[in-house]
């Protein structure tokens, strides 16, 4: 397609905190959006929140939302001109682009050969080799053969790194600090990442001890414009899953940052990029960075450079995708203070960050200066046990680093959520380490720094926090906290318990 298409009818291929956040971009813009649900999500918040909502099938995400036939079939049937197929499931699927291109729709991410040649990692390092974008030592090519892998890690020096040539989050991935090792973690990683990305090729990279995990935002249109909107420190994570984030990094020097920002536009150009996406970068403690690879859809994490930059990057893709030019060059972009962002999940981080699903008996977000949270739930939605267990994300914004934080550190005292377990505590925790506040990050910051013990209550608690979070719950839905907050105190808001015993266990 070319010229400009101006988009009407949105149709949103996702669900949850992401759908809400596209659906509140399209009705600023003037767009219809039109939301897609599985069983589990037929009373979610994304539903309501649409102009108009379809079911699409089973609770699985395998006869629903990554079900392309369905989705599409929604598309032809509400009128959409374009399906934005924000993170996760479809979102980096190169056949889900042709096929919306081939339906006649606009894709609301780039285009399916830029987005071939970045899921490939094998590929993608060829790439960024012609493109002159630094890379860790490794083999460009995938590797099967044992004694070729021990050869290879050899030249390279050990630790090393294997990793699945297609995929990521951490599977398909083994550390291997010896020759003896190589054979069965080849083997094991072959196999995880076959089982997880039906692709079992596998690469060998040199393994960078103690690294900072930072990436680069960029845009770019179908002109030719390419910019990249700064970096985002991306270093506390556990099961190589991203936990908190923040923008600016705190240890990038201007002539750093300049050089991460040119390789990133680098590696766009070098694929025909259009549109939001990141490239990933490790930074060794000698301030040396490598890529790592990149992600071709909007990042969960992409409030932080929103609240520096001033942009919505959401808009920004549509803007794109209709047609038109950025409307911003590089020298137009300055950063704006510093956004930390907590992701909040239904997890135990007490019991190695398990999911626990379960129905939000409370959810109280806080508020006040500088504080954004995207959820896609409520008080009284159900956490599924079919997807991400993401509750919401908590931004906080501040003219400094040091602000932001003290900020996040209240915000996450306000947060009130019972009837699932939470990474509230663990995030409480990083906000008052010295290690984070002094900036010395890693990526192995929690297997460092965290351990249960730090979390624990008794069980007595818990129950009777429980027993708390009930009454509330009964409480609201049969209409009588009203009038019981008014008999107990007027003047004040009201008596909560719930808050009251928070505060004790803090004390």
């Amino acid at each position: 397609m070319s010229g400009i298409h101006p988009i009407t009818t949105l149709l949103i291929a996702n669900r949850g905190e992401i759908a809400v956040r596209i659906i509140r971009t399209c009705r600023e813009l003037g767009i219809r959006s039109v939301a897609v649900y599985s069983e589990a999500d037929q009373r979610a918040l994304h539903v309501r929140m649409a102009d108009e909502a379809w079911p699409i099938g089973a609770a699985p995400a395998s006869e629903s939302y990554l079900v392309s036939d369905k989705i599409l079939a929604v598309a032809a049937a509400c009128g959409a001109d374009a399906i934005h197929p924000g993170y996760g499931f479809l979102s980096e699927s190169a056949d889900f682009a042709d096929a919306c291109t081939e339906a006649g729709l606009l894709f609301v991410g780039p285009p399916a050969a830029a987005i071939r040649k970045m899921g490939d990692k094998t590929a993608a390092r060829t790439l960024m080799e012609q493109a002159g974008v630094p890379m860790a030592p490794g083999t460009v090519d995938a590797i099967e053969d044992p004694g070729e892998a021990v050869r290879t890690a050899e030249d390279i020096g050990f630790p090393v790194l294997i990793k699945a040539a297609a995929g990521g989050g951490g599977k398909g991935m083994r550390i291997v600090r010896s020759a003896a090792d190589i054979a069965d973690a080849l083997t094991t990683a072959s196999r995880e990442a076959l089982s997880a990305f039906g692709d079992g090729r596998v690469f060998i990279e040199k393994y960078i001890d103690e690294p900072r995990h930072i990436e680069i935002q960029i845009m770019a249109d179908s002109h030719g414009n390419v910019v990249h909107l700064f970096e985002r420190e991306c270093s506390i994570q556990r099961r190589h899953q991203k936990v908190i984030e923040e923008a600016p990094s705190c240890v990038l020097t201007p002539q750093m940052r300049s050089r991460m920002g040119e390789a990133a536009i680098r590696a766009a150009r070098s694929c025909g990029y259009v549109g939001a996406g990141t490239v990933e970068f490790l930074l060794d403690p000698d301030g040396q960075f490598y890529f790592m690879e990149m992600n071709t859809r909007l990042q969960v994490e992409h409030p932080v450079t929103e609240c520096i930059t001033g942009l919505d990057l959401v808009a920004q893709q549509i803007h794109v995708a209709e047609g038109h030019a950025l409307t911003f060059a590089q020298d137009d972009l300055h950063i704006n203070g510093h956004a930390i962002e907590c992701r909040i999940y239904a997890e135990d981080p007490s019991a190695g960050f398990l999911p626990g699903p379960g129905t939000l008996l409370v959810h109280a977000p806080p508020s006040g200066p500088g504080v954004r949270l995207d959820s896609g739930v409520e008080e009284g939605s159900d956490i599924p046990i079919h997807y991400d267990p993401m509750i919401s994300k908590l931004t906080t914004w501040g003219a400094t680093r040091e602000q932001a934080v003290a900020r996040m550190a209240r915000a996450l005292d306000e947060y009130e959520i019972a009837g699932v377990p939470t990474t509230i505590g663990f995030c409480q925790f990083v906000m008052h380490h010295e290690a984070f506040n002094s900036g010395a990050l890693s990526t192995h910051f929690v297997d460092q720094y965290f351990t249960p013990e730090v979390l624990q209550i008794s069980d007595d608690t818990v129950r009777e926090n429980m027993a708390i979070a009930a009454a509330l719950y009964v409480d609201k839905f049969h209409h009588k906290a009203s009038q019981a907050v008014g008999e107990r105190n007027p003047s004040s808001g009201g008596f909560n318990p719930w808050r009251q015993q928070r505060r004790r266990l803090d004390s």
